[in-house]
C-alpha cells in the first residue's frame, strides 16, 4: 500500500474546526461520499446531521483521513493525537508556518513542531486547501470548487497545484476537463508534491497527471516519478513559474546570466519527458488531449476547415513548434480530389470548402482520405453558433458525425479545434470526449497541447535518462569564492588533457614580448584578472610580430594583474560558449550556445543536466541557430563537429569530477574549427569554493 493510500482514497474522514469544516463536511455529504465523517467540534453536538465527537480520542476509530482546520496551535496537538491514534493522515489548513518567513520567527520552530508531531502519518500542508476525490467523493476541501463527481468506472486527470486560487479556478473550467483529483501541495513541510503525485498517478481511475510546480520538493522524488509515469504510460504535464525571476547572484560569468533557476527546471523536467505549459489554458488543454489520446507517436498534424482563413490560421500556428502540417503526397491529395468538387484546392492545411457543408455522406468521404494519410493527430477546426441568442441546436452536429466516422474508419487519433475558446460547447466537449475527440479550446493551446504529447511520445521511445549528479549542490558564500585569472584556469584545464592554445603569463612589456615570440606568431595578449576582457579592450588579437605585441601590452598591462601571450587558434568556423553553474537544487548545470562577444545578446542557449551523454550534447548543438554555421553554411567550410562534441563532453567529466569545488566554469569561446582541426578553449573563467565532496 502506498504511504497516502488511505488519505487519497479514504472511508473514513474526521473534520476538525469551525466553518470551514463545516463546509468539509457540507461538500462530502453532497457529493455522496459513501463512508464515514466524524466532525470533530468542542460544544457542537452535530454538523449538518452528522454526529459531533469532542476530539481525537472520543472518535469511533482511527480515521483514514482527516481535515484539521483550526489554528496553528492547536493544529499541531491534534496531528500529534491524530498520529497517536493511527489516522491515515491529515490536511493542515492552518496557515502561520515556514510560509510567513522573517515576519514571524514562530513559523519555522512551529513548522518543526508539527513535523515532530506527524511522526509517521502523512501530512499536507500546512497552509493549503487539501484534497478533492472526485472519484470517490471525498473532500477534503473548505472552501467553493466547480467540478463534478466521476461517473462510476469513470477516469479522469489527477492535479496537483501550489496555489489554492489556481486549482480553484481550474475546478471552474467550462471545457469539459473530467478531473478525477485535485490536491494543494501548501508548504510541504513533510510530505513533498513528487511523493503526493506518485500516490495518485497509481490510481487506475487517472489517466494523465498536471502539476503546478513553484519548487521541486526533490530530484530523486521526481525521477522515481517520471519512471513510473512512463512505466505506467500515464503521461505528466507541467507548469513551472519562476521564469520572471531574476538569476541567481555570482553573475561574474555570462553562463550566469543565461542559466538561471527557470533554464535549470526547464532542463530537468526535459530530460524527465514531463512537457511543460505556460498557461492555465494551455495546462487545460494538454491534460485534454492526454486524458484521450496519450501520447502521440510523432509532431505531425492535418487540419481541415470550411474556411480559407481558419487554414491560414493553422497553418500559421505551427510556425516556430516542432508540431508541423506536412505537405501532401501526390496520391493522397489525389485521393483527397476524388472527394470534392474541382473549384477545391487540395492542402494541409485543408479549406473544404462549403460545397459539402452538411451533406454528411459527402463530408465523411471527404474526411475519411484527408484523415488516411497517417497523421499523428487529425484537427477539425469548427466554431459553434451561440445557443441563447440563436436556434441553431443542431448546427454542426452531422459535420462531428462525419469526423467521428472517418476516425474510426482510419483508427486514428482527432481533435475539433475552436478558433475562439467560448465558441465549443461544454456539453459538446463532454460529448466528443466520451466519443473519444479531444475538444481543444483555441488554436495556439491546441498546438500547444499537441506539441506536449507529441514530445512525451517522442521521449518515451528513448531509453529513460540517467538520475541527475546532484553531488553538489550547495554553494559557496562569498567570501569563500575564489575567481582564477586565466593563466591559472587554463593550467587547470591543461592537467585535465583538455584541448587548451599554448600560452604564457608575463608580468612585463619584456616578458610578453619574448612569450609571444617562443610561441610563435599570431598570437593574442590579454590582461589578467578581467573577467570579461572584450568589454573593457582587455584583448587584442592577430599580434603578427614584435613591435604590435610591444603596443599592445603597454596598453593592457594597467588594466589588470598582468598579461597572458597566446598561440592564436587558426581556422575557426564559430564559437561556442560552454558554461557550467552551480544550481542550489540540481548540481552543476551545463549551458551550450552561440558564443563570442554577442553570447548574452543573441540568447542562443540551451541548459543541459548532468551527466550528459555525447548524443545529448549533440541533440543540443543541433538545437542552436548556429548550427547551420557548423555544418557548413551556404559554402562554408565545415566545422569538425565530432571534436566539439567530444570536447564539451570531457570538459563536463572534468566538472563532474571536480564537483563540490568548482562554483562556475565559463568557456567562451570555444572555437569550433574546420574538419579535423578540433576545437579549443580560446578563453576561460574558473571560479572555485570550499572543497565540499572529499
Amino acid at each position: 500500500m502506498h504511504r497516502l493510500e488511505r488519505l487519497l482514497r479514504p472511508k473514513s474522514i474526521a473534520v476538525f474546526g469551525g466553518m470551514q469544516a463545516a463546509r468539509v463536511v457540507a461538500q462530502s455529504i453532497k457529493m455522496g461520499f459513501a463512508g464515514e465523517i466524524w466532525p470533530v467540534h468542542p460544544a457542537k453536538d452535530e454538523v449538518h446531521g452528522r454526529k459531533a465527537y469532542r476530539s481525537v480520542a472520543d472518535l469511533p476509530d482511527a480515521p483514514d483521513a482527516a481535515f484539521v482546520g483550526v489554528n496553528r496551535h492547536l493544529t499541531i496537538e491534534v496531528v500529534k493525537g491524530l498520529a497517536e491514534r493511527g489516522a491515515g493522515g491529515g490536511v493542515c489548513y492552518a496557515s502561520g508556518f515556514l510560509e510567513t518567513g522573517a515576519y514571524d520567527p514562530d513559523g519555522e520552530r512551529l513548522q518543526a513542531e508539527l513535523v515532530t508531531a506527524a511522526g509517521k502519518m502523512p501530512i499536507i500542508g500546512p497552509n493549503c486547501y487539501g484534497l478533492i476525490n472526485y472519484a470517490d467523493g471525498a473532500l477534503l476541501w473548505p472552501d467553493n470548487h466547480g467540478g463534478i463527481r466521476l461517473a462510476e468506472g469513470g477516469r479522469g486527470v489527477a492535479i496537483i497545484t501550489q496555489s489554492s486560487s489556481i486549482a480553484i479556478n481550474i475546478t471552474m473550467q467550462k471545457r469539459g476537463l473530467p478531473i478525477a483529483f485535485l490536491m494543494t501541495a501548501g508548504n510541504q513541510a513533510q510530505t513533498g508534491l513528487s511523493e503526493m503525485a506518485l500516490g495518485l498517478i497509481e490510481d487506475e481511475r487517472v489517466t494523465a497527471l498536471g502539476l503546478h510546480i513553484e519548487a521541486f520538493d526533490s530530484v530523486v522524488g521526481f525521477e522515481r516519478l517520471a519512471a513510473k509515469a512512463r512505466e505506467l504510460k500515464k503521461p505528466i504535464i507541467a507548469m513551472k513559474v519562476g521564469r520572471s525571476e531574476q538569476a541567481r547572484q555570482a553573475t561574474v560569468s555570462h553562463t550566469a546570466s543565461l542559466a538561471g533557476s527557470d533554464a535549470a527546471s526547464g532542463a530537468f523536467l526535459k530530460r524527465l519527458g514531463i512537457a511543460r505549459v505556460d498557461s492555465v489554458p494551455a495546462f487545460i488543454e494538454a491534460l485534454k488531449l492526454l486524458h484521450i489520446t496519450g501520447p502521440l507517436s510523432g509532431y505531425k498534424l492535418s487540419s481541415m476547415s470550411c474556411s480559407g482563413g481558419e487554414a491560414s490560421l493553422m497553418g500559421d500556428s505551427a510556425e516556430g513548434r516542432p508540431v508541423y502540417f506536412p505537405g501532401l503526397t501526390a496520391d493522397h491529395r489525389a485521393l483527397i480530389k476524388s472527394t470534392l468538387g474541382p473549384l477545391v484546392a487540395v492542402a494541409n492545411p485543408l479549406d473544404y470548402h462549403t460545397f459539402i457543408w452538411n451533406n454528411e455522406p459527402a463530408m465523411t468521404a471527404t474526411f475519411t482520405a484527408m484523415v488516411s494519410g497517417g497523421f499523428d493527430l487529425n484537427i477539425l477546426v469548427i466554431d459553434f453558433p451561440r445557443r441563447d441568442r440563436l436556434k441553431v441546436d443542431e448546427w454542426g452536429l452531422a459535420t462531428l458525425r462525419s469526423f467521428e466516422a472517418a476516425l474510426k474508419t482510419t483508427k486514428a487519433h482527432g481533435a475539433i479545434v475552436s478558433t475562439i475558446p467560448e465558441n465549443l460547447p461544454e456539453d459538446y466537449a463532454a460529448g466528443l470526449i466520451a466519443r473519444g475527440i479531444a475538444p481543444l479550446f483555441g488554436i495556439s493551446e491546441a498546438m500547444e497541447a499537441a506539441q506536449a504529447a507529441a514530445f512525451i511520445g517522442e521521449v518515451w521511445r528513448e531509453p529513460q535518462a540517467q538520475p541527475v549528479n546532484t553531488t553538489a549542490t550547495e554553494a559557496s558564500s562569498e567570501a569563500k569564492r575564489l575567481t582564477l585569472d586565466e593563466a591559472e584556469a587554463k593550467e587547470k584545464l591543461i592537467k585535465a588533457g583538455l584541448p587548451v592554445p599554448r600560452g604564457k603569463r608575463a608580468s612585463n612589456v619584456e616578458e610578453a614580448v619574448s612569450s609571444s615570440m617562443a610561441l610563435g606568431f599570431p598570437v593574442a595578449l590579454k590582461a589578467l584578472g578581467v573577467s570579461h576582457k572584450s568589454e573593457v579592450g582587455a584583448v587584442r588579437l592577430n599580434l603578427t610580430d614584435a613591435g604590435s605585441v610591444n603596443t599592445a601590452a603597454h596598453a593592457l598591462l594597467p588594466l589588470g594583474s598582468g598579461l597572458y601571450a597566446e598561440r592564436m587558434v587558426s581556422d575557426g568556423v564559430a564559437e561556442l560558449i560552454v558554461g557550467f553553474t552551480r544550481d542550489p537544487i540540481f548540481g552543476a548545470v551545463m549551458t551550450l550556445g552561440s558564443g563570442g562577444v554577442l553570447v548574452e545578446l543573441l540568447r542562443d542557449s540551451v541548459t543541459l543536466m548532468l551527466p550528459a551523454t555525447r548524443e545529448d550534447i549533440g541533440t543540443a548543438l543541433r538545437g542552436l541557430k548556429l548550427y547551420p554555421l557548423l555544418e557548413g553554411f551556404r559554402g562554408r567550410p565545415k566545422a569538425d563537429i565530432a571534436a566539439a562534441i567530444d570536447t564539451i563532453a570531457r570538459i563536463a567529466d572534468f566538472v563532474q569530477r571536480n564537483a563540490g569545488e568548482i562554483e562556475e566554469l565559463d568557456i567562451n569561446p570555444l572555437i569550433v574549427c574546420g574538419e579535423g582541426k578540433g576545437a579549443w578553449i580560446a578563453d576561460a573563467l574558473l571560479v572555485l569554493g570550499e572543497q565540499k565532496n572529499g
